[in-house]
Order: structure tokens, then C-alpha cells, then sequence
């Protein structure tokens, strides 16, 4: 869909700690649900996340190494 980041929310909706980070790290055909029980919130230290696009990186080109 050419979105290059997602937004990430704390799965306890009493702290809703939220950030923006670069989706680079996995593939283009990752479920977003697959890696949702991956995160572990800074704030709280709550596992589990709700993961969207963010719509705001589309159409902005990948980082590449050593550029």
C-alpha cells in the first residue's frame, strides 16, 4: 500500500502510550496482527499492541544502508 511507517498503541487502553516507527523491519506481506503481540510498551511495560499504518509515510521512499 506504499506506507513506510506504522503507529503503535499500547494494548491497555488506561496508559495509551503511543509511538510512530519505520515498518522497514519486516517484510511488505506481514500481517500487522502478527507482530502486534511482539511489542512491549515503554511506559507501562504492558505486552501487546494495536499497530496501524501510518498514513503520513506514503509514497516516502525506504532508507537504505549506509546512505
Amino acid at each position: 500500500m506504499g506506507v513506510r511507517g506504522v503507529v503503535v498503541w499500547c494494548a491497555n487502553y488506561r496508559c495509551s502510550h503511543w509511538v510512530a516507527i519505520s515498518a522497514d523491519p519486516w517484510p511488505d506481506q506481514t500481517p500487522l496482527s502478527d507482530i502486534e503481540e511482539r511489542f512491549v510498551c515503554t511506559a507501562c511495560g504492558g505486552r501487546g499492541a494495536d499497530v496501524r499504518p501510518n498514513w503520513s509515510t506514503k509514497g516516502r521512499p525506504r532508507a537504505t544502508a549506509g546512505r
